[in-house]
């Protein structure tokens, strides 16, 4: 099966990729993207660690990887508004941490709201663009702020 689209043609702006390294433990790197995403706007809905669960249930033996689900409410709302509700489908926006070598973590993020755009899932019209707009202020300060 091939896709209907190269996924090579998007820059990482595009998917509103962004990523930067932390130089502290793992545990400590988890506690900071939370602390500092919330203080960016965002509520933590849901976290899990994929690792643990993997470790223990296949014996996968991965390195510490944790995913925090962030939501900012105000602008969830407006995007299952402009989605017809399919955004929602891909709630909440995921900010992953994985530890890359010991005392080095990367943490990850791609806009949920860009990639909905990019497959029809919302709309590509004003209202969807300061949505993605407001988004990528609030993930943009957060990441300064790591």
């Amino acid at each position: 099966m091939s896709l209907p689209i190269d996924p090579r043609q998007f820059d990482p702006e595009d998917i509103g990729e962004v990523q930067t390294t932390l130089e502290m433990d793992h545990e400590a790197a988890v506690e900071h993207v939370r602390d500092v995403f919330t203080d960016a706007g965002f509520g933590v809905a849901t976290e899990f660690s994929p690792s643990e669960l993997l470790n223990e249930k296949v014996d996968a033996g991965r390195d510490p990887y944790y995913v925090l689900g962030a939501c900012n409410p105000n602008v969830a709302d407006r995007a299952l508004d402009a989605s017809d509700k399919r955004l929602g489908g891909l709630f909440p926006c995921n900010v992953v941490i994985w530890e890359e070598e010991p005392g080095v973590q990367r943490v990850y993020h791609v806009s949920i709201m860009r990639i909905a755009r990019l497959v029809g899932m919302a709309p590509d019209d004003e209202a969807m663009a300061d949505i993605i707009a407001d988004t990528g202020e609030l993930v943009d300060e957060a990441f300064e702020n790591l």
